[in-house]
């Protein structure tokens, strides 16, 4: 049985102080929030395709999705100012562990040829992004009609000072990087 998230934070300054140099246990990083979000791309004129992909992202996260408008009217894309473009949800706290869980011990094994994730998606901040090709490795979706399948983008936000750092506060949460 994989150990979760939770646990992996509790034990992350005791394990990492040595590698570090950490004298205090308030410099080890936290998970501060994930983001996901979603394009809705060629689905965007038709409602009902839309609408689904708000449902089905309030099962997968468990918390209703904000639409985002376009910024720019765009005429060879038929968008205008204010035209949903995609949705986006913020998870904190518990509920972003409990979807990192879900993602790390479940989405992730489920996808097609996965090999493990890349460490060049860290940013220099500290924060890794990783994308979900499919919704439907997710086990809140995976009955359901399967013709309007959508990717999204998943953007966990830690309190790491820089890459080395997140990198190996993420390894020791369980993250499955490549070797």
């Amino acid at each position: 049985m994989p150990k979760l998230i939770q646990e992996q934070q509790k034990t992350a300054f005791d394990t990492l102080k040595k590698e570090f140099g950490w004298t205090n246990i308030m410099q080890a990083p936290k998970i501060t929030k994930v983001v996901i979000s979603v394009g809705t791309g060629r689905m965007a004129k038709d409602k009902g395709k839309v609408e689904l992909v708000a449902d089905r992202l309030a099962k997968i996260t468990g918390q209703k999705p904000a639409s985002r408008g376009a910024k720019q009217a765009i005429s060879t894309y038929k968008t205008r100012i204010g035209d949903k473009v995609g949705y986006q949800i913020t998870l904190r706290g518990k509920r972003a562990e409990d979807f990192l869980n879900r993602v790390v011990h479940i989405a992730l094994p489920r996808t097609k040829d996965f090999k493990g994730l890349v460490t060049s998606a860290i940013d220099e901040m500290g924060n890794y992004t990783l994308g979900v090709r499919e919704h439907t490795v997710f086990p809140e979706t995976a009955d359901e009609d399967i013709k309007d399948i959508f990717g999204m983008a998943v953007t966990v936000v830690t309190s790491a000072k820089n890459k080395k750092t997140a990198e190996a506060y993420l390894r020791h949460l369980g993250f499955p990087f490549k070797k």
